[in-house]
This record gives structure tokens, C-alpha cells and sequence, in this order.
């Protein structure tokens, strides 16, 4: 049985959610977003980037 988590890069992470690299590490300073590290290579659980995304506030329609 494996129990390691299915991780993503952090390239992979920002194309996926369409966000700027900048951003993503702005997120995990705020302690938004979950990060491990793999010597220099830094990885995002998948678990963890779908519920950093479910965070996110919901904005329905009307005007900008």
C-alpha cells in the first residue's frame, strides 16, 4: 500500500490553477497553501492544492 501522497511542481501547480509563481509562494507565506520539500525541488500535494482551491471565495455573478 502506498501511502505517499501524489505530488505536483510547483510549475505544474501554477499552470494548472493559472497562477502566477509569485502569487503561489505569496500563498504559502500566508499559510495558505502547503508545500513539501524534496532536497531543492518543492511539490505541492494534490490534496493539498484542491483544498487551497476550495478556499478560495466563491464570487456569483452581478457586476465586477
Amino acid at each position: 500500500m502506498n501511502d505517499f501522497p501524489e505530488m505536483m511542481p510547483m510549475a505544474e501547480f501554477c499552470s494548472r490553477y493559472r497562477i502566477g509563481r509569485t502569487t503561489a509562494y505569496r500563498e504559502v507565506a500566508a499559510g495558505r497553501l502547503r508545500i513539501r520539500k524534496l532536497g531543492t525541488a518543492t511539490r505541492i500535494a494534490r490534496a493539498d492544492a484542491e483544498a487551497w482551491a476550495e478556499s478560495l471565495p466563491l464570487r456569483e455573478g452581478g457586476a465586477l
